[in-house]
Parts: structure tokens; C-alpha cells; sequence
């Protein structure tokens, strides 16, 4: 994106800083109301929250594209439904397309938060919710950036597109993957969300892996009836976190990037109390170096 005969790059810093200054309050009731909707995935039902988040921002003055994803997309990357939603805004004539990507969905909250994590609490000047560091938050920081740059009357040839996707707890396919794939964005340049300012040239890789160990049920009077798929499992486990150990003599010549990692990040199974575990599922995160081939 390039400008064209307008003030200095300092001035025209302070006037956009100054028009997101001006809107704070108005930011952070936005960010909210984002925080109010739950978004977990897993489950990864996220279509009520796309709905919220295009309601508030056409309120906001944008024209908001609803780009629904197929539902045999969503339910073959493990999520219920997805919307993602595109904003595009034009400056001036020609120019670069840069692309701003965050995601609305969030891992579920677990235990021991002293809030509700879909409260968005502020206590001493700080918002509490799930999604305030990551990725709610660019939602709004993003949205409101590009009001102030819009409002500011500074001269610029280009385009910004904001693409709020909701897939980026499980992988990508259904939200950037899905906006490129069907064309529709073609950026010249991206900026994902993230803690870093870093310019970054390499990133662990990312498999998602599901595990099914299936037995046999029986009442827990008769176990000798069944077979204990969780019995079964707690040798998988075990040759797991084997591997994990010994992945960590396998090290990676980019700097920065350590070793593969793996972990079990979430088990579930059986019927109840009384009654010999038919079936227990594992998901494994298993994150890989630029040198290991998915395959």
C-alpha cells in the first residue's frame, strides 16, 4: 500500500492514533460483546458468533461479506458450522491488497477461572474472557484501525481486506484455507494475529490426530465378559509419550525451532461407573520441524 501527497509519515501516525484513541470506549464494549458469545472449538459450532460478529461491524459502517462454509467441510475438520466473513476497503486507485486474518474461535475455557469466561469482566483497566488475548481481540483492534485509517482522510492506494475466520483451533481449512481455495482473496500481503512484532521465516508444522481404541462392553459384576478398550489404551499412552521423549533428540537447523513435540490433549470414553469401557477416543497434537516430511 502506498500513499500519495499527504503529511509527514510521523503526522499521519498521530492522526490515525489519535482517531483510535478517540474510539476507545467504543472498542472495548465491541470487544465485549464479542467475548459474550461462546465460540469453543471443540465443539467448534461457531455459526451464532459470525452472525454477532457481522451485526456488530455493519453496525459499525462496514459491508460485511457472509461466506458460509459447506457443512461436509466442517464436519470432516471436527467443528459443527462456520461462517467466515470478509471486509473489503478500497483506498484510493491501484495499489497493494494486504489481508489482516484473525480467528473467533477459541479453545474451551477449562476449570478454575475465579470469572465467567464469557463475561468479559474488566478488573483494574484489564477485560477477562476467552478470546481477550487472542483472537477476539484482533477482531476489534483490526476493525477499528481500519475505521480510523478510513476516517482519517490521509491518502492511500490500496486495499485492506479483514478475513475473520473461525477454524485456526484446529487447523485452517475451513477458514483461510477455505478463502483462498475458492478464491476469494487474492492478498499481496498477510499479518496474522499474534503476541510478536517479529518478522518470522519458518514455523512448526501441525498434524491433528484422532485415535479410537474400541473393546468390548460388559457389566462391571462380569468384567471377564469384556474387553477394557481403556486398559487398552493406557498402553498406547505409554508408547506415546515413549516417542515424545525420544523426539527430542531430533533437533531442527532453523533457529528457534527445537524439536518435534507431541501431546494427548484429550481423552474421553466409556459408558458409566459400572460398566467396562467399549470405546475410548485420543486427540494428538503432534507438531513437527521444516525438516520432517507429514507423510
Amino acid at each position: 500500500m502506498s500513499t500519495r501527497a499527504s503529511p509527514s509519515s510521523r503526522s499521519q501516525a498521530d492522526i490515525i492514533l489519535e482517531a483510535v484513541e478517540a474510539k476507545r470506549d467504543e472498542e472495548i464494549r465491541f470487544l465485549a460483546e464479542l467475548v459474550k458469545v461462546p465460540s469453543d472449538n471443540p465443539p467448534g459450532d461457531c455459526q451464532a458468533h459470525g452472525e454477532r460478529a457481522a451485526a456488530l461491524l455493519e453496525a459499525l459502517g462496514f459491508a460485511v461479506e457472509r461466506h458460509p462454509v459447506p457443512a461436509d467441510l466442517v464436519r470432516a475438520n471436527g467443528m459443527t458450522s462456520a461462517t467466515n466473513l470478509i471486509i473489503r476497503h478500497r483506498f484510493g486507485a491501484g495499489g497493494k491488497v494486504i489481508a489482516l486474518n484473525a480467528h473467533g474461535d477459541v479453545v474451551p475455557p477449562g476449570e478454575g477461572w475465579s470469572v465467567d469466561p464469557y463475561g468479559a469482566v474488566v478488573k483494574d483497566g484489564v477485560m477477562y474472557g476467552r478470546g481477550v488475548a487472542v483472537s477476539k481481540s484482533d477482531f476489534a483492534t483490526y476493525a477499528f484501525a481500519l475505521m480510523a485509517l478510513r476516517e482519517s482522510g490521509i491518502a492511500f492506494d490500496g486495499v485492506v481486506e479483514l478475513h475473520l475466520t473461525y477454524d485456526e483451533e484446529v487447523g485452517g481449512a475451513v477458514g483461510p484455507g477455505f478463502i483462498l481455495d475458492r478464491g476469494l482473496s487474492k492478498p499481496d500481503y498477510v499479518i496474522s494475529a499474534g503476541f510478536s512484532y517479529n518478522v518470522v521465516v519458518a514455523h512448526n508444522g501441525c498434524l491433528h490426530l484422532e485415535v479410537r481404541v474400541e473393546g468390548k462392553s460388559a457389566h462391571a459384576a462380569r468384567p471377564d465378559t469384556g474387553v477394557d478398550a481403556l486398559e487398552a489404551a493406557t498402553h498406547l499412552l505409554t508408547a506415546l509419550y515413549g516417542l515424545r521423549e525420544r523426539y527430542k533428540a531430533t533437533r531442527s537447523r532453523v533457529p528457534g525451532i527445537e524439536h518435534p513435540t507431541l501431546t494427548v490433549g484429550l481423552i474421553s470414553g466409556g459408558i458409566n461407573t459400572n460398566v467396562v469401557p467399549d470405546v475410548v477416543m485420543m486427540r494428538i497434537d503432534r507438531r513437527m520441524i521444516p525438516e520432517e516430511n507429514p507423510e
